[in-house]
């Protein structure tokens, strides 16, 4: 029995009747930019957030990068993010001229390590990025006390966490503001690129208006050096037709990643643990094992899907060779024993049992 690690046709397929009377309207209405498609998601994916502002962009580098923009931060400011992660944190820092400092995570979450902020900070310090890694929310009560001893804004990289909750409330709504990545292999995901940003903040809610639209609010009035970067209408009418199922989704994401946990209990693998108060929603299953390659061979050999996320730690990719980074043990240990499993809405306890038996007999 094959197991894909994602089968987007089969998740979409869902949502179908929706997706299509979607494009449909924008079809009809002729209108594929800036329309009342995306003014609609915003208003909905505002709400779904517990946020006031949604302002939706081209993609989740865009949504981060514009974030760190409407904040003023750039050449000279460092911004705190997480060793473990992949490498759009990095470039959205990298991007607007700033320098990211790695902060290693807690080895049991894979997340950004509260205890190890203070020692990062400098004078040169203006953000927090914590990643809601793997769709599990960050330990945001602690990462927003450093960051308010501090004087620090705090953007959350939520790329992979859309509807988890840390303390009943949802990624999105937990720092200053929040970049989202709508890939379509998101727990909701497009049928290609868009992101969106969301925020409490109205004047930050409004510079990055600005900002997407070539610095313009009115046709022809640049008021500053803006980009191009907008969720088009096609998209904005798929993501409405699947927000109203993300909820329901992730509860069968959950499920499969409880399953995962009592049939691989006990076994030489390192499982995910949960930090208090968190929520995940089950972006990615990952666990860990010193003898990664050999598990590979075997789930290949099955049938069976998997990644490893991430191959290659950031600070020692091609793109970060001009920087003497620290020594950042914990990334490089991940990089060489992490294994995504196959995770999906639609798994049923046999795809999953049939992934565990393939691992227990390797």
């Amino acid at each position: 029995m094959l197991i894909p690690f994602l089968d987007l046709k089969r998740l979409n397929a869902t949502y179908d009747d929706g997706i299509r009377a979607g494009i449909d309207r924008v079809l009809a209405s002729g209108w594929y930019i800036l329309g009342a498609e995306v003014d609609a998601f915003e208003r909905e994916f505002a709400a779904y957030c517990g946020v006031r502002h949604c302002i939706g962009v081209a993609d989740g580098l865009d949504a981060l990068a514009l974030i760190l923009r409407a904040m003023g931060i750039g050449p000279g400011d460092e911004v705190l993010v997480p060793s473990n992660t992949f490498i759009a944190t990095w470039l959205a820092v990298s991007s607007v001229g700033a320098q990211p400092v790695p902060v290693e995570p807690r080895p049991g979450t894979h997340n950004l390590d509260p205890d190890r902020l203070e020692a990062a900070i400098t004078p040169r310090t203006r953000a927090i990025m914590p990643v809601h890694l793997y769709g599990q929310p960050c330990e945001m009560d602690a990462i927003n006390a450093v960051a308010a001893r501090h004087g620090l804004r705090v953007i959350e990289d939520a790329a992979q966490a859309h509807g988890a909750r840390y303390q009943g409330r949802r990624a999105g709504g937990l720092g200053t503001a929040a970049g989202f990545s709508f890939y379509p292999g998101k727990n909701l995901g497009a049928l290609g690129d868009g992101g969106a940003v969301t925020t409490n903040d109205d004047e930050l809610a409004a510079r990055v208006r600005l900002l997407r639209n070539y610095g313009s609010t009115v046709k022809y009035k640049h008021e500053v050096k803006g980009v191009n970067s907008r969720l088009d209408e096609m998209q904005a009418a798929v993501l409405r037709a699947k927000l109203p199922g993300l909820d329901a989704d992730n509860v069968a994401r959950a499920q499969a990643a409880a399953w995962y946990g009592e049939a691989l209990a006990g076994l030489d693998l390192v499982l995910p643990e949960v930090a208090p108060g968190a929520e995940p929603v089950w972006h990615l299953y990952v666990v860990r094992s010193k003898r990664r390659e050999a598990l590979q061979a075997a789930l290949s050999a099955a049938g069976i899907g998997h990644l490893v996320h991430y191959p290659i730690a950031c600070h020692q990719q091609g793109a970060y060779a001009d920087t003497q980074w620290p020594a950042l043990p914990i990334a490089e240990q991940f990089q060489h024993e992490v294994l995504s499993l196959p995770i999906a809405p639609y798994l049923s306890r046999e795809d999953v049992q049939r992934v565990v038996d393939v691992i227990r007999s390797a």
